[in-house]
């Protein structure tokens, strides 16, 4: 009894680790690592750490959003200066703006029309060929008039999609001219469109259109990639159906690709850095910094962007002042993108002009392709997880 009661841990002082007994000297043990605070506590106090934890959201978000925006390379100079506690972490930071920009997005821009004519009154239900092409124009022409809207703004990610939908808009034209032209032909009467009329994928192969079941693609894959490539074309085909109905799911389903794709692009982006400044010697994860500040500024940009259109979409034309000064809020932030890089790119490596800007242009056309390349997988990424 008395043995187990000399071996016993003796109650901490205060003062000290409630786990080791070690005197404390801060918020943690710096024996055993043991938070002074655990989770019984005031629940506000505990939300504030759960969002500190995740998103770092305290005066140091205040004191790195400004930076960030206004002073190209200074967040990335400050970090490889040693000056890191005062500043939301690179990673933290792209992560934080890349979750809210895209959620955002989602409720500020809209998403493509890809009506072909599945309706009653579309291109199968046309009984002429002056019909057919009369609603084909017209459909060409909504699909065009979003094209336009669309340019040279956030949602620009889209053109792709209503470009597959005015292909798509000309091959029904097609299918029902030449039906209406067989059964003129054969002196029959305008055959009734088809009640599962397919207005998904339509592509041959070795001369026939492509089924899953019936003629799949058949690729350099194994059996079982195969199979899973056709199930994803089919799956792909039936939500380009579904478009017909709710075209915003397409864009909901980017818009929650990207954000992934973005984390994918940024170690890629550090390392063309890498091999673009080979000679400087720095490490890689000096350029992932920078490849994170930079793709961090791009959402806040593209953030601020949404928001000012956004704004702009509520104000009436006929507003004048405030209306045109949105507009040019607009413009120069659309403008201030391609210069922040540059500024960066020579404040950080601080080459001169010459070679800054070769960099520059090589490294701006690679990494576009590669964006391109990116969007388009995200399309067929979110046209799948539709």
């Amino acid at each position: 009894m008395n043995d187990a009661a000399e071996t016993s841990t003796p109650p901490a002082p205060q003062g000290a680790c409630r786990n080791c007994g070690t005197p404390l000297l801060g918020a943690h043990c710096y024996a055993c690592g043991q938070p002074v605070q655990g989770l019984v506590r005031p629940l506000g106090n505990l939300f504030g750490d759960i969002m500190d934890s995740v998103f770092n959201l305290d005066m140091r978000m205040f004191r790195t959003i400004g930076p960030l925006f206004a002073k190209p390379g200074f967040l990335s100079r400050e970090y490889f200066a040693g000056r890191q506690v005062r500043y939301v972490t690179p990673f933290r930071l792209f992560f934080f703006l890349a979750v809210v920009t895209f959620f955002v997005a989602q409720f500020t821009t809209d998403g493509p029309n890809f009506n072909i004519g599945g309706a009653a009154d579309g291109i199968p239900a046309a009984t002429t060929v002056a019909d057919v092409e009369k609603r084909r124009d017209a459909a060409l022409a909504e699909l065009a008039e979003s094209k336009k809207e669309m340019a040279g703004t956030p949602a620009a990610a889209g053109i792709g999609g209503i470009e597959a939908g005015e292909r798509a808009v000309r091959a029904e034209a097609d299918k029902r001219i030449r039906q209406l032209q067989d059964a003129q032909a054969k002196g029959m009467p305008p055959p009734t469109p088809d009640k599962d009329s397919n207005h998904g994928l339509n592509f041959k192969i070795d001369g026939k259109t492509w089924d899953a079941e019936k003629n799949p693609l058949d690729t350099w894959l194994p059996a079982f990639g195969d199979r899973w490539f056709n199930k994803q074309l089919e799956r792909g085909n039936e939500n380009l159906q579904r478009l017909q109905q709710d075209p915003s799911a397409f864009k909901d389903a980017v818009l929650s690709a990207v954000p992934s794709t973005l984390f994918v692009l940024v170690p890629i982006f550090a390392l063309m850095l890498k091999l673009a400044y080979l000679f400087k010697r720095r490490l890689y994860m000096e350029h992932l910094v920078i490849a994170l500040h930079s793709h961090a500024f791009l959402c806040l940009d593209l953030l601020l962007l949404l928001l000012v259109l956004a704004l702009q979409g509520a104000v009436a034309p006929e507003a004048g002042v405030l209306h045109g000064l949105l507009g040019w809020i607009e413009k120069a932030l659309l403008v201030w993108m391609p210069v922040y890089l540059l500024l960066m790119q020579k404040r950080v490596y601080g080459q001169g002009w010459p070679m800054t800007l070769l960099k520059y242009f090589v490294l701006g056309t690679c990494y576009s392709v590669l964006l391109s390349f990116a969007i388009v997988a995200s399309m067929a990424i979110g046209l799948v997880a539709m």
